[in-house]
């Protein structure tokens, strides 16, 4: 009989590790661009690698820079992915970003949209940061919308899709096609509506990535490495006629079918580890979608 309860426990551990189906697959739905289809370097171009082929780029942060790439056009609209292999190791302090921004369009009230991979000591997970920025700091203010995870499968040992799905009404991430977070519009004033740019980035954010700056970026483990590949751009350009319409969310082509939604129940339940409409330090009523 002693064995029955250990066996249920293995098998708790199991349904929460097992990643569930949503049984709808936006990546498959897209072919990869090479590298400068729809990319160009950014900054620091001496510390990126693009592969010969154009299949994959590798960026790295060191003591002198970190560096990055933004896509050629703008977009109003559209499903963007990569999908990364991290650094394992002592990587606190260092943020790996794949992000849609308007910050160079309209600096200090832009907004945006990021995937950021906060780095971390041996022993403790990667934190998937997700956040929403509407209209930026114009008011003096940073008013972040922060949803992070610990992942259900180690973001070091291979290569996994990172997407951002943006539409009129929502913004949805997705993990392996499994969907972590739904930002439903609720008015003008929360949601992004001027064209975004995609980025990828490497850089230190020593000041708070890791436990809230309590561990830096330790350049004796450098260089700090980022390897992305499998490019999918589906959406609408700024310049795209009217008529055009971004990849779907999900089979019925508006929000999240039923199984897609309870795989997304199942990743914020099981790996969700913070959630800003959660936190009772913060003024809700800078973000009254909570």
């Amino acid at each position: 009989m002693a064995l029955l309860p250990l066996f249920l426990f293995f098998l708790f551990l199991f349904l929460v590790n097992s990643q569930p189906s949503p049984g709808y697959y936006p990546s498959t739905k897209l072919s990869p661009l090479s590298f400068y289809q729809g990319y160009n370097s950014l900054w620091e171009p001496q510390h990126q690698t693009v592969s010969q082929d154009q299949s994959s780029i590798t960026i790295w942060l060191d003591k002198y820079s970190g560096s990055g790439f933004k896509s050629k056009d703008p977009y109003r609209s559209g499903y963007f992915a990569v999908s990364v292999k991290l650094q394992g190791g002592y990587t606190a302090g260092v943020n790996t970003a794949f992000y849609l921004s308007n910050n160079e369009a309209h600096p200090g009230y832009h907004d945006e949209v990021d995937i950021e991979f906060l780095g971390t000591i041996p022993g403790k997970p990667y934190t998937l940061q997700t956040n929403v920025y509407v209209m930026g700091s114009g008011d003096g203010r940073i008013i972040g919308r922060e949803m992070r995870f610990h992942l259900w499968f180690d973001p070091t040992a291979d290569f996994h899709n990172y997407a951002i799905l943006w539409n009129d009404e929502e913004i949805i991430f997705f993990v392996d096609d499994i969907p972590i977070r739904q930002y439903t519009k609720n008015n003008d004033a929360t949601f992004p509506r001027r064209p975004m740019w995609v980025y990828g980035s490497i850089w230190d954010a020593s000041s708070w990535a890791t436990e809230n700056g309590k561990y830096k970026a330790d350049y004796n483990y450098q260089p700090f490495i980022a390897r992305m590949t499998r490019f999918l751009i589906g959406g609408c350009s700024a310049y795209a006629a009217t008529s055009c319409q971004p990849l779907s969310a999900s089979p019925t082509g508006v929000g999240l079918s039923s199984t897609q939604y309870m795989a997304m129940r199942w990743a914020q339940q099981n790996h969700m580890v913070y959630d800003y409409c959660r936190d009772s330090s913060r003024d809700h009523s800078l973000t009254p979608e909570c």
